[in-house]
């Protein structure tokens, strides 16, 4: 466990994550992806983004739907940190 709120709860990913410092943002009550339930939506990206206002540079991230590679049909948000040369490609960046 990273960092616990009322409603929202924030860990590690299993194996680590994409890169050092990788968190999983996650509302206890269920809802199953980014758009079911705007007000748990709201609440759970509040607290990414107060995780992300201590990184210098970072993706939040949301997937929803199995076409978008979401593949946890439970709503989370991924906090990455990134850093110059981190060699990171999201789904979405052309291969160079």
């Amino acid at each position: 466990m990273v960092r616990r709120w009322h409603d929202v709860l924030a860990i590690r990913p299993r194996g680590g994550g994409v890169v050092a410092g990788h968190v999983l943002v996650i509302p206890h009550e269920h809802v199953r992806d980014f758009g079911a339930d705007p007000a748990v939506t709201a609440v759970t990206a509040a607290a990414a983004a107060e995780l992300a206002a201590e990184l210098p540079n970072c993706n939040v991230i949301a997937n929803q739907g199995p076409e978008a590679t979401q593949t946890v049909p439970h709503l989370h948000l991924h906090v990455v940190p990134r850093a110059a040369g981190d060699g990171l490609r999201l789904p979405w960046t052309e291969a160079r």
